[in-house]
């Protein structure tokens, strides 16, 4: 006997070959478009890093900008010097961070960021001439309050004025945490100065409640303790010689990193300045 259309077997069938169509129609469609979608995180990362260095202009081409005004290199963040092992227009930060070879495990009381592990190597980004640049761009990541948040940090050639700081990807709050992309709070951070003392590899730089009164404080955000926290201890950590500590404060005594021959001697020369 022939079986009607509404029959529990018909059903399964129809309902098994839907999805078999639909699986290989979305697969298709993700592999296709894959390499669009990695053209457009990459146009998306420069404009960002554009915008960080206040090169950034609506319309403008960001390709033939950023060939132009940016230098990218890999730094070994143990001891501040650049590094050819790595291509830096390839190098991923985040799947270092993750290989045991090129990453490290970060215990509780080094990772006030809160991202369990960290790369030993990452990209620096420099405007201007390579080896006197008018800017460093560096990329910083850390805890909010509902998740990881991204964004780069730029400093002067002097390795420790900030210029500006912007976050690419973040879950922040609407109107609280996310104000971390609000410009008038961005503008704050204009001439403000990282580390106290040019020898320091401890930063200074941190969000305070009440008002900022000094070149190491910025507003923190209203009614956003936990995301202004989060910044903090973000620039705490990555400005530290834990991160870019040791390869700015190669800028601050003048000691060219491309130059640097002995790593631990130049190190100490930098401490003891």
């Amino acid at each position: 006997m022939a079986q009607g259309n509404n029959s529990i077997k018909k059903i399964l069938i129809v309902a098994f070959a839907l999805c078999i169509v639909c699986s290989v129609i979305v697969s298709t469609a993700a592999v296709a478009l894959r390499p669009a979608q990695q053209l457009n995180q990459e146009l998306d990362r420069k404009t960002n890093i554009l915008n960080v260095a206040k090169l950034y202009d609506p319309g403008m081409d960001v390709e033939e900008t950023f060939s132009d005004q940016i230098t990218a290199r890999v730094v070994d963040l143990e001891n501040g010097e650049y590094t050819d092992e790595f291509d830096p227009d390839s190098f991923n930060s985040a799947e270092a961070a993750r290989d045991p070879e090129t990453g490290r495990r970060l215990s509780g009381e080094v990772d006030i960021a809160g991202i369990g592990r960290a790369e030993n190597y990452s990209t620096v980004y420099l405007v201007g001439d390579e080896d006197d640049p008018d800017q460093i761009v560096l990329p910083i990541r850390g805890q909010g309050l509902w998740g990881l948040m991204s964004g780069f940090i730029a400093v002067e050639g002097d390795g420790n004025t900030i210029v500006s700081i912007t976050y690419y990807e973040h879950s922040e709050t609407p109107g609280l945490g996310a104000e971390v992309n609000n410009p008038r709070w961005q503008s704050q951070w204009e001439g403000k100065e990282v580390y106290d003392e040019e020898g320091d590899l401890s930063p200074e730089i941190h969000l305070t409640k009440g008002g900022a009164d000094s070149e190491h404080e910025v507003d923190a955000l209203s009614g956003a303790t936990l995301t202004s926290n989060g910044v903090t201890n973000m620039l705490q950590f990555w400005l530290s010689e834990e991160g870019f500590g040791s390869y700015l404060a190669k800028f601050r005594s003048g000691t060219d990193p491309e130059d640097a021959e002995d790593t631990d001697t130049n190190f100490e020369d930098v401490e003891g300045a």
